[in-house]
C-alpha cells in the first residue's frame, strides 16, 4: 500500500499495460471475422448486413486501415449486439486471390457491404475513420420502407422518383418481410412505401400486393403478379422496375458502374437531344433485352465527356456517337443513322462477346466478311479488304484514367 502511495504513476502504467494484454482497456474487443473460401458464404449469407475489408498486407493503406476498421467494428458491436445483425470481416486478398477475382476487387483496402450474401453495386467511399464508417453503418440499420398512415398521403408522392408501394394485411407477415429485404438491396434505386391493415384494406381486394408507379404522373401502373413470398422473383421484378435499362454515367458513378465488371454499350449524346437518347433506349430494349446483364447501356453528356471523346477521335459536334468500352479498347458503331435497321445494334454487340471486334482492332477487318456483290464480280473487288464494322481506334486507357482525365477538363 505504501508503494502504491509513493510511485502511483508506475502502477497506473502496470495496470494499463496489463488491460491492453487482456483487451479490457477498450470498451469492446474488436470481432473482425477472417474469410476464406470454407465459410464465406455462410458467414455472409446468415448475415442482415456485413461489411468486408478486402486488403493485402503489403498495402500501407491497408495496413492504416487495420485499427480503424477494428474500432469501428467495436462501437457498432456495442450499438447492434446482435452478432448476425451487423457482420464486420475481412479477406486478405494475397492468400485468398480467388475471392478478389470473385468480387472483382482490383484495388486494396476495398470496402464492399453485403445484405443477406448479396453484394452491394455501391461501395464504401466514405471517409475511411472510426466515426465515419460507424455513421455509414448506423445508416444501413434504418428502415427504407415509408410506412403510409392514410391514403392521402399518395396524394404527395413524388413522381419525378421511381416508387415501389405495397399493401399488406400485417406487418408480421412473410409476406411483408420478403419485401422488406428487397426494399433493404435496393434502397438507393427505388422509394418504397407500404400500407397495413384497414388503411390498405380497399388495395388489398385480391390480397396482399404490390405495385409500381414509374417517374411521369401520365405512365401506368405497373402491378407485380408473381409470389410475394418468393424473394428471388419478388426482387427480380423489383429490380427491373428500379434499375432503368439505360443508365447515365457521370465522374462520380463511372467507378462505380466499372465494378460491376461488364462493357459499356454508350450512347455520347448532347445533354438537350433526348430524341437521340429516346431512340437508343427504344432499340436497346427491342434488340438488345436478352443481352442484358452481359453489357451496361448507358448515356452521356457530349458536353460533360469532352476532353474522353477525343480519345475516341470525336467531339461534341459529332454527336450523337455510339460506342462500346471493354475496358481494353473502345470501339465505335459505324453510323448513328444505322440504328433502326433491325438486328444491327445487336449485331454490333455479339461482334463483342464473339471476339471479332477484338481481332479487326488489333488485325483489320474480318477476312470471313464480304462486301455485296465481290463473290460474283471477283477481280479487284474481290481482293480488296471490306470496310470494317468498326471505326479503328488508338487504344483506349482504362475507363479510370477516361474519367479522371475527363474531369480535370471540367
Amino acid at each position: 500500500m505504501k508503494l502504491l502511495a509513493i510511485y502511483p504513476s508506475l502502477d497506473i502504467r502496470f495496470v494499463t499495460v496489463v488491460l491492453l494484454a487482456m483487451g479490457l482497456s477498450t470498451p469492446g474487443q474488436a470481432e473482425i471475422t477472417s474469410l476464406d473460401s470454407a465459410n464465406i458464404d455462410d458467414v455472409l449469407n446468415n448475415a442482415a448486413v456485413s461489411i468486408v475489408n478486402f486488403y493485402a498486407d503489403w498495402c500501407r493503406f491497408s495496413q492504416m486501415l487495420h485499427p480503424i476498421f477494428e474500432e469501428s467494428s467495436n462501437i457498432v458491436r456495442e450499438e447492434f449486439p446482435e452478432t448476425k445483425q451487423v457482420v464486420f470481416a475481412r479477406v486478405d486478398c494475397d492468400q485468398h486471390s480467388d475471392i478478389a477475382q470473385r468480387y472483382r476487387i482490383t484495388k486494396y483496402p476495398t470496402l464492399k457491404m453485403f445484405r443477406n450474401g448479396m453484394m452491394m453495386k455501391r461501395e464504401y467511399r466514405g471517409q475511411r475513420s472510426v466515426a465515419a464508417i460507424a455513421d455509414f453503418i448506423r445508416q444501413q440499420q434504418v428502415n427504407p420502407v415509408k410506412e403510409l398512415q392514410s391514403m392521402e398521403e399518395m396524394n404527395t408522392l413524388d413522381r419525378s422518383k421511381r416508387n415501389i408501394i405495397a399493401y399488406f394485411e400485417s406487418k408480421d407477415s412473410e409476406n411483408y418481410n420478403t419485401y422488406a429485404k428487397v426494399a433493404n438491396i435496393l434502397r438507393d434505386d427505388c422509394t418504397f412505401l407500404s400500407a397495413f391493415g384497414a388503411i390498405s384494406q380497399a388495395e388489398r381486394f385480391s390480397g396482399d400486393n404490390i405495385i409500381f408507379k414509374p417517374v411521369g404522373e401520365s405512365i401506368a401502373e405497373m402491378v407485380y403478379l408473381g409470389s410475394l413470398t418468393n424473394f428471388d422473383l419478388t426482387y427480380a421484378w423489383a429490380q427491373d422496375k428500379c434499375v432503368p435499362l439505360v443508365r447515365e454515367i457521370t465522374f462520380e458513378n463511372g467507378e462505380e458502374l466499372t465494378e460491376e465488371g461488364i462493357p459499356f454499350l454508350i450512347l455520347f449524346h448532347v445533354k438537350e437531344d433526348t430524341q437521340s437518347l429516346e431512340k437508343f433506349q427504344h432499340e436497346v430494349a427491342r434488340q438488345l433485352i436478352s443481352e442484358k446483364g452481359s453489357i451496361n447501356f448507358l448515356h452521356a453528356d457530349c458536353e460533360k465527356f469532352r476532353h474522353p471523346l477525343l480519345h475516341i477521335q470525336k467531339t461534341p459536334a459529332d454527336c450523337p456517337v455510339i460506342a462500346i468500352d471493354s475496358f481494353r479498347h473502345m470501339y465505335v458503331y459505324p453510323d448513328y443513322k444505322d440504328l433502326n435497321i433491325p438486328g444491327k445494334l445487336r449485331q454490333f454487340v455479339l461482334d463483342l462477346h464473339s471476339g471479332k471486334l477484338h481481332r479487326e482492332f488489333h488485325h483489320g477487318p474480318d477476312p470471313t466478311d464480304s462486301t455485296p456483290g465481290q463473290e460474283e464480280t471477283g477481280g479487284e473487288a474481290a481482293s480488296s479488304p471490306p470496310e470494317s464494322s468498326f471505326q479503328k481506334l488508338a487504344p483506349s486507357e482504362t475507363r479510370y484514367t477516361i474519367l479522371n482525365r475527363g474531369r480535370d477538363e471540367l
